[in-house]
Formats: C-alpha cells, sequence, structure tokens
C-alpha cells in the first residue's frame, strides 16, 4: 500500500511541475520571457517618465491604471472594440492615440485579437497566467504587410500582460516594446 502511494505522488510530481510551467512558456522566446520578468521595473520606469508628459494625457493615464484589476477566467473577450495605444516612457515621454478598431474572436483554440485599423497592428493570442491576468503573445506589422508569426524575431514578436478593468474595458500591457517607447499600453473599450 505505501509503495503504491509512493509511485503514486512520484508520477503526479512531474506532471505538477509541467503543469506550473504552462504552455505559453514553451512557445515564448527566450527575450520575451526576460521582457516579462523585467515588468515591474520596466513599468515603473516608464510610468514614471510618463508624469512628465501632457498633464491631461497624465490625468487620462492615471485613470486608466487606477481602476482596480478583476478575475479574467470568466472573462468573454469576444466580439468587437475599440482601442488605442498608450506610450509611456522613452522618446516621447507619453503619447496617447486615437481609438482604432479590434476583434477578438475564439477559433477553437482560445482568444484570438486582431488590431484591424490603423498603421501599426497586432495579432496574436491570450494565454491564462493568474486569477487576474493573461499572457499576450503576439505579432506587430504595418498596415498592408502580412503579419509574421509568433517567435519570428524581436522586431514583430510582442508579449505582454492582460487585465480586465470592468465588464467592457480591459488593457494590455507591452514592457519593453522594440519601438519608440519603454511601455506601450492597449486600451480596450465596447
Amino acid at each position: 500500500m505505501l509503495r503504491a502511494i509512493a509511485l503514486t505522488i512520484a508520477f503526479a510530481l512531474p506532471a505538477t511541475a509541467v503543469l506550473a510551467d504552462g504552455a505559453v512558456q514553451k512557445l515564448m522566446t527566450a527575450a520575451d520571457k526576460t521582457r516579462l520578468e523585467h515588468y515591474d521595473e520596466t513599468r515603473k520606469t516608464a510610468l514614471a517618465e510618463a508624469k512628465s508628459g501632457d498633464p491631461a494625457e497624465v490625468t487620462q493615464l492615471d485613470a486608466l491604471l487606477a481602476k482596480p484589476l478583476l478575475s479574467t477566467p470568466d472573462f468573454d473577450m469576444g466580439g468587437e472594440w475599440r482601442c488605442r495605444t498608450i506610450k509611456a516612457g522613452g522618446f516621447a515621454t507619453l503619447v496617447i492615440y486615437d481609438w482604432f478598431k479590434c476583434r477578438v474572436s475564439d477559433d477553437g483554440s482560445g482568444w484570438k485579437l486582431d488590431k484591424l485599423t490603423g498603421s501599426q497592428r497586432t495579432t496574436g493570442r491570450f494565454y491564462d497566467d493568474s486569477e487576474k491576468r493573461m499572457i499576450y503573445l503576439g505579432s506587430l506589422f504595418i498596415a498592408g504587410d502580412k503579419a509574421k508569426p509568433y517567435g519570428s524575431g524581436p522586431e514583430t514578436d510582442q508579449v505582454g500582460y492582460a487585465f480586465r478593468t470592468g465588464s467592457q474595458e480591459w488593457r494590455i500591457e507591452f514592457p519593453a516594446p522594440t519601438y519608440e517607447s519603454k511601455l506601450d499600453i492597449l486600451e480596450f473599450k465596447r
């Protein structure tokens, strides 16, 4: 009986380690793992720099970031969304762009994001990370170009944390994006 229990525990331990690691860890590039490892530090630096931006835009950013984070596992992300990019820290300190169109769909493999308008676009997928956060792996591309698959290189690969902030709003925070800023935030509203 003790031997059977020991064998059960032995077989359960490797499975637990694999589940804790998660599928997303196997898909994520080493560079993107590093970006997420430094997320808190990068975010803090970027937001501190953004505070010297246009006061009206700083107020908008502060309001967005003050919203409480809600549970993500039961969130129905599907459908059409308004989305806008906020660039914090770096070259321009703080820039908030106009609203564009985004769509989230479930193609049977999970939630998939497509930014449909604007010059800079993204397409990618979401992966569970915790009760209040998902990981987004995507590909940045320019309108008119074909999106490369995630893992094609640092010029197009995107990684970020997605946070739900309401029944009709959420955001993705991209630490250390390749271009222009230290933190990009893609904000979504119905």
